[in-house]
């Protein structure tokens, strides 16, 4: 379930506010398959019910969360000698008002640590470090 709207590219304008990182001891491709379920909205909610877009690229490893005025949210699973390392990146996209995007960031910025955290937890389990 993608949303052609939602583009792999960034717009012209934007800025990463906060990125993370985590490594999981486990393959890319299970890695990624449990992101994407993780991520994925579920068939009953649909994607503008969440006020959310949703793309995924199983090749390149590549989820965009797109919602509101001004959030993206861009995961990457990366191959690793000794597993993965999971990239998430929120970046302001507001092409009008862009201040006022990073403004508006401040309290999912603030819970964007445990959050990542716990994404990483449910992803991969016991396996999270």
């Amino acid at each position: 379930m993608t949303d052609p709207e939602v583009s792999f590219e960034l717009p012209p304008r934007h800025t990463v506010l906060r990125s993370f990182a985590g490594h999981l001891e486990a393959p890319p491709e299970t890695v990624f398959g449990r992101l994407l379920a993780a991520l994925m909205p579920a068939p009953s909610e649909g994607v503008a019910t969440i006020n959310r877009h949703f793309r995924a690229d199983p090749a390149e490893r590549l989820i965009v969360v797109q919602g509101d005025w001004w959030y993206r949210g861009e995961y990457r699973v990366l191959a690793e000698e000794e597993g993965s390392l999971v990239q998430y990146e929120i970046i302001n996209v507001a092409q009008a008002f862009h201040a006022a995007g990073a403004l508006t960031a401040r309290s999912e910025l603030r819970a964007a640590p445990r959050a990542f955290q716990t994404l990483l937890t449910k992803v991969g389990g016991p396996l999270a470090r």
